[in-house]
């Protein structure tokens, strides 16, 4: 890719968002009952390729059984109020009525207390038992403490989660997180990210991760580019990664799930999204805008609570129906706010493509 000038001492990289890209038609059509939006990691499969943000605002235990039961994947934080409280719904339900400084005060309460090891296990088997899959997410800075519980609790899929996460996270104690020879030590299929360029990806696959998570402050509630400065526009992140995989497939033979993270808000998105390359999404505001979802009407990260630098902001969603509606509908309005999978059902007709696979193929314009 042409690099562009920034001074007589710099160059850098053009780079797209997914607004500056609009998905070509072609020669061929079919009926959206004829499209298949199937999706697997590992040896879990799914009716369509999206994964909930493991955010406190967007996945509880309940919401996660029933984002299972809708077809998707739903991903707790295992770091966030649900192990840190033995029932905190009642608490997240009054934020609904909550000015915005007094909602901040509240969640620094919830936020303060330990994560308990015996309520990690509660909530894994609180998923089992509602009859779907285990997913959850950890910090790297916490992940090797907690994986003797994950493994004693049968999670099914862990995701090592950070704001960026490289394949050595170096840290304050004696000896730093070896993430390759975590992840291939461990039996759980893991998940890593984000990251958002081909070395970073390709350092992570080499790990044994079964999929990788693209995408740096994309998010509605994140700050970390005006924060720090660190992000890269979701379109080219992931087709950067996208070329980390054809080059680890050419080496090893694997296939690592792409799986694209921030600011994703319609199934048009989710659409050109897998058009650059992603083979699955992760959502966040967009289910937060579910009227049950366990925000009480308010969307937030972990890290707005962060004592020396917060990086997210807190955010009041309207609200969009019920879970359910917004997955699947039927959609009230014409806003794209609601029946997401439909929608990405329609955009795969419409192209004429068949499996996600196939819409990888898609072509792209850009409009600046």
């Amino acid at each position: 890719m042409a690099e562009i000038d920034i001074g007589l001492g710099k160059t850098a990289r053009q780079a797209y968002s997914l607004d500056q890209l609009s998905l070509l038609p072609g020669r061929r059509t079919r009926e959206p009952e004829l499209v298949d939006l199937s999706w697997q990691i590992d040896a879990y499969s799914f009716d369509f390729p999206i994964m909930s943000s493991a955010m406190d605002s967007v996945t509880s235990p309940a919401t996660a059984v029933a984002l299972d039961g809708i077809g998707g994947l739903g991903v707790i934080d295992l770091e966030g109020v649900w192990t840190r409280h033995e029932d905190p719904s009642a608490a997240l339900a009054e934020l609904a009525d909550l000015p915005a400084d007094q909602v901040r005060t509240r969640l620094r309460e919830l936020y303060s207390a330990p994560v308990d090891s015996d309520l990690v296990s509660q909530r894994i088997r609180e998923l089992h038992e509602g009859g779907g899959y285990a997913a959850g997410a950890v910090s790297p800075r916490r992940v090797a403490a907690m994986a003797e519980t994950l493994l004693r609790a049968e999670l099914d899929l862990l995701v090592i989660q950070g704001t960026v996460i490289s394949a050595e996270h170096v840290s304050t104690d004696d000896s730093p997180l070896n993430l390759k020879r975590f992840v291939r030590e461990l039996e759980t299929p893991v998940i890593v990210g984000g990251c958002a360029s081909y070395q970073a990806a390709l350092h992570l696959m080499r790990t044994g991760a079964a999929g990788v998570l693209v995408g740096v402050d994309g998010g509605r509630a994140s700050t970390t580019g005006s924060v720090t400065g660190v992000g890269s526009p979701l379109a080219t992140a992931i087709a950067d990664v996208r070329a980390a995989r054809m080059r680890h497939l050419d080496e090893t033979g694997v296939y690592v799930q792409v799986i694209a993270d921030g600011g994703l808000r319609s199934g048009g998105d989710i659409a050109k999204a897998i058009a650059c390359g992603a083979d699955a999404v992760m959502l966040g505001s967009a289910l937060a805008r579910a009227a049950d979802a366990p925000g009480g009407g308010w969307h937030w990260g972990r890290s707005i609570v962060h004592g020396e630098l917060p990086q997210g902001e807190l955010v009041r969603m309207d609200p969009a129906g019920s879970l359910a509606e917004v997955l699947v509908g039927p959609a009230l309005s014409a806003d794209g706010r609601q029946n997401i999978v439909g929608a990405l059902r329609q955009s795969m007709a419409t192209l004429g493509y068949e499996r996600l696979k196939d819409l990888q193929k898609a072509e792209l314009m850009v409009s600046r």
